[in-house]
């Protein structure tokens, strides 16, 4: 019920706004407006004020504002509040305001969820300094080794970790080239990230460079019977490398009762530290909390909407790139989410809080207004388009020219949404045992 809800929730709110754009404007410019619905099909509620009729229809995968005059086929008067007689200037004002408000949208959600702050990982805005390879990882294939800096994936600047796990992320299962600096000059090295997890995020198996600490000591524990001290660096526990609080908490669960050599950095010197755990112990706990080294962040109004301008920026630039590679079969079309995968997400975001809701809907809202934009026919963009050629044509199209142009376009939003649809069902794992072609 939860996610049902949420679901309902973030698609309402996202549509109602895209919609509410397109009215606005046209009201602005004194177009009739019949319908304002939310969802197609046939209506479930409807209050009529006025000339237009709002709505709330049975399919709830979307919305649309219908105005009078607004196809060529329409029953048309010439009366001056139809779409059609207004100045081509006016109707690209119409049609583009959908997407501006759902690009407006992202931008107010992502400032209120920064404007709350949070601990980031020190690391993540860091040079992308590679700690650890994992084992049998795509990078140790291709000869990345500890001590290396990854400059470049595809030709392109990954100047921090978060731009780095950005780019790798979108090229599953894709060869790509990787610049990296040893002993001071550039290497290359192809790779191919693998697919982890259900949206198939790539991951070529390259850790940070940095290590967990001692955050809290149990008073009278072993641990602190053993001489750790609060604020030492635990480098690695029976010679085995660690990075992340969680490796710690793995290897001193998996050690149960039996002497731990932990080797710690304390004033920049290492030592080496026998822990003996308690033979009682469920799981050989210590006593001891370990922390990952955070950054404290928490801006201020003004502050938060600039860095949200710029995250959606960011973002808009990575969307698009995405969008491409899957023309020219650089991303896999396994990435794609549809509303079965937003409805999944929206549940759980709503679980962990609303920060988390907020968070999403702002890179749903970011998503459907560069989608909408995108020149393709029954969309909005592809209506701008086509408005752009007629200008350029300096005449209006057929209507057996613009109805072939909207079904080219149907056929193909048709084919993108069984993908994504087909995608979120086998992200559901008793559907995907059904399926005998994926197992």
């Amino acid at each position: 019920m939860t996610t049902l809800l949420a679901f309902a929730f973030v698609l309402g709110v996202l549509v109602f706004v895209h919609e509410l754009g397109h009215f606005m404007m046209a009201r602005w410019h004194g177009v009739r407006v019949f319908t304002f619905s939310l969802g197609f099909g046939p209506k479930l509620l409807s209050v009529k004020r006025g000339d237009t009729e709002y709505a709330i229809s049975a399919i709830p995968l979307g919305g649309y504002v219908k105005m009078a005059g607004e196809n060529a086929e329409d029953q048309r008067t010439g009366a001056d509040d139809e779409f059609l007689s207004k100045t081509k200037w006016q109707r690209f004002q119409i049609l583009i305001m959908g997407p501006v408000m759902n690009l407006a949208l992202a931008v107010i959600l992502m400032a209120v969820v920064l404007m709350q702050g949070a601990e980031i990982p020190s690391y993540q805005d860091q040079p992308v300094a590679v700690g650890v390879v994992e084992a049998g990882s795509a990078a140790e294939s291709a000869g990345v080794r500890p001590g290396d800096v990854i400059l470049e994936v595809g030709g392109d600047d990954v100047p921090s970790w978060d731009k780095f796990l950005m780019a790798i992320g979108t090229r599953a299962g894709r060869d790509v080239e990787l610049t990296v600096m040893r002993d001071g000059r550039e290497e290359r090295f192809k790779v191919r990230p693998a697919s982890q997890g259900r949206f198939e995020i790539g991951d070529i198996g390259v850790l940070p460079d940095v290590y967990p600490s001692v955050a809290s000591l149990v008073s009278g524990g072993r641990a602190e019977e053993a001489g750790l001290q609060r604020g030492d660096v635990i480098v690695a526990i029976n010679d085995q490398r660690v990075v992340f609080s969680q490796d710690v908490v793995n290897l001193i669960s998996k050690n149960r009762a039996a002497p731990m050599l932990l080797r710690v950095r304390r004033g920049g010197a290492d030592q080496v530290i026998t822990v003996q755990p308690p033979k009682e112990s469920d799981g050989g706990l210590i006593g001891i909390t370990i922390a990952n080294e955070t950054v404290t962040f928490r801006p201020g109004p003004l502050e938060a909407v600039g860095l949200s301008v710029e995250r959606n920026i960011e973002f808009s630039g990575l969307i698009l790139k995405t969008l491409w590679g899957l023309v020219v079969g650089e991303t896999s079309p396994r990435q794609l989410m549809g509303p079965v995968g937003i409805a999944q997400l929206s549940g759980e975001s709503a679980q962990a809080g609303w920060v988390a809701l907020f968070a999403l809907m702002a890179s749903i809202s970011l998503n459907l207004g560069l989608l909408n934009l995108m020149p393709v026919p029954v969309l909005d963009g592809g209506h701008i388009l086509i408005m752009g050629l007629e200008a350029v044509a300096r005449r209006d199209f057929s209507i057996q020219v613009k109805e072939k142009m909207f079904l080219a376009g149907f056929m193909l939003l048709m084919l993108l949404m069984v993908t994504v649809i087909y995608n979120d069902l086998t992200r559901i794992s008793w559907i995907e045992r059904l399926m005998p072609w994926r197992n």
